[in-house]
């Protein structure tokens, strides 16, 4: 992925709340049920810092997060870079509905470009990720 390409926009509704699906993307508890089972802590809170390992094949991916901007209810954005890798990007979860309906968009862009070589970095395999996590995940959580 690199600093050049057009950001990454995944839309997903939902037959839930707003309070419901901010709930799901911001505490700890629900986000271990569908993002990453390793994420030891998670905060809402502009300037809160995480970081957490996670293995693919022989290769070792520390994320580290810094939550960077937060409208309760509505939208938090968050930098990751990986301790092992050159490259950073930016996540912003939007959500807008009502008590019943949600619609959550996602737009990731490249601050740094990533390595060329590894797979986990091409723009594929993160379009892939990312709809893994919300079109997979996180809607047959919600839907339980």
């Amino acid at each position: 992925m690199k600093k050049s390409d057009p950001p990454i926009v995944i839309k997903t509704s939902f037959d839930i709340g707003t309070a419901t699906l901010w709930k799901a993307l911001t505490h700890l508890p629900e986000m271990k049920n569908w993002y990453f089972e390793m994420l030891e802590a998670f905060e809402a809170r502009k300037g809160f810092k995480t970081s957490f390992k996670v293995n693919s094949e022989d290769r070792t991916f520390t994320h580290i997060w810094e939550v960077t901007e937060v409208v309760p209810g509505e939208k938090i954005t968050y930098s990751w870079h990986f301790e092992e890798y050159p490259g950073s990007s930016t996540s912003t979860f939007e959500i807008s509905g009502t008590d019943h309906q949600s619609e959550l968009v996602l737009t990731v862009w490249v601050q740094e470009d990533f390595p060329p070589g590894i797979p986990e970095f091409k723009r594929e395999s993160c379009i892939g990720g990312w709809e893994y996590f919300l079109h997979g995940n996180l809607k047959n959580y919600l839907s339980a």
